[in-house]
């Protein structure tokens, strides 16, 4: 029986595992690519971004300082029954991840304008920061599964969501939004990057498929037009950090939703950071 408590935890913990801990494909990559990277400065960095992933698995510290920003994809099932209260039981479970993890304080003080200024301070407690609207999805059965992921600034700043007029060609949208990320991966700083992308119907679609992509996507399960994309980043040879290298991008999560007749196809792309996607996933039933 799932009750509000057992979503509150899950919650908490789902997002304390996504902020303290690379997934085993993450770390796989990363692996290997140390093993196939010729450029020995390149290679030292991502032995450091290895080392510093089993430090914060073992001492339960975050990945990063930028913290980031709860995501929260909830998935469920057309036979799950989920007790009044749910939506706040998850809200909740955040905020107390936040503390326990612990997140940076980020939340900012005051009214509509206030916060787009600045201008009142930040609150001092962690767990002020709310997490981004939920995003909620059916499926089969009868499992409740929470995806946390903790999404930081500096991707945020250099993702697009922009029109590409499609010309009946896959080819030509992948090209175009690779594009995009080869304009902006050299400026993020920390790389090597995650692409993540997603393919819809208009900016919302778009960018709730991308944050799916990111939510669902492996390196270990690249499909063709997710390698091509990766490639393409590669070829920048912006490196580990910027210092230059084979390994620009780790891989691409590519998702594509449905379409309307059209010739403009929405797409937005987010270059994400060496420690992300952040994310962990806890099933209840």
């Amino acid at each position: 029986m799932i009750t509000v408590e057992n979503i509150r935890n899950a919650a908490s913990e789902c997002l304390i595992e996504a902020g303290t801990k690379y997934r085993d494909d993450q770390l796989e990559s990363f692996e290997k690519a140390i093993a196939s990277e010729a450029s020995a400065n390149a290679r030292w960095v991502l032995e450091q971004i290895v080392e510093n992933a089993r430090i914060a698995k073992r001492e339960q510290l975050p990945l990063c300082d930028d913290t980031g920003i709860p995501h929260v994809i909830a998935r469920i099932g057309d036979a799950c029954n989920l007790p009044a209260g749910w939506l706040a039981a998850v809200h909740e479970g955040v905020a107390r991840g936040l503390r326990k993890m612990p997140g940076r304080p980020m939340a900012v003080r005051g009214g509509d304008i206030q916060r787009v200024e600045q201008s009142c301070g930040l609150h001092t407690d962690p767990g002020a920061l709310d997490a981004a609207p939920v995003i909620v999805r059916p499926q089969p059965g009868r499992q409740f599964e929470l995806t946390v992921l903790l999404l930081g600034g500096g991707p945020e700043i250099r993702a697009r969501t922009r029109r590409i007029f499609h010309r009946r060609s896959i080819e030509h949208v992948v090209e175009e939004a690779a594009g995009w990320l080869v304009e902006e991966i050299g400026s993020i700083g920390c790389t090597p990057s995650v692409l993540a992308l997603g393919i819809g119907r208009s900016q919302v679609e778009a960018s709730a498929l991308m944050l799916e992509a990111m939510a669902e996507g492996r390196l270990d399960e690249q499909n063709e037009l997710e390698q091509r994309i990766t490639a393409k980043v590669n070829q920048s040879q912006v490196g580990p950090l910027g210092l230059g290298g084979d390994v620009t991008a780790m891989g691409c999560f590519l998702k594509i939703g449905p379409a309307r007749a059209s010739g403009v196809r929405i797409v937005s792309a987010r270059p994400c950071c060496l420690v992300e996607p952040r994310r962990a996933t806890i099933r209840l039933e």
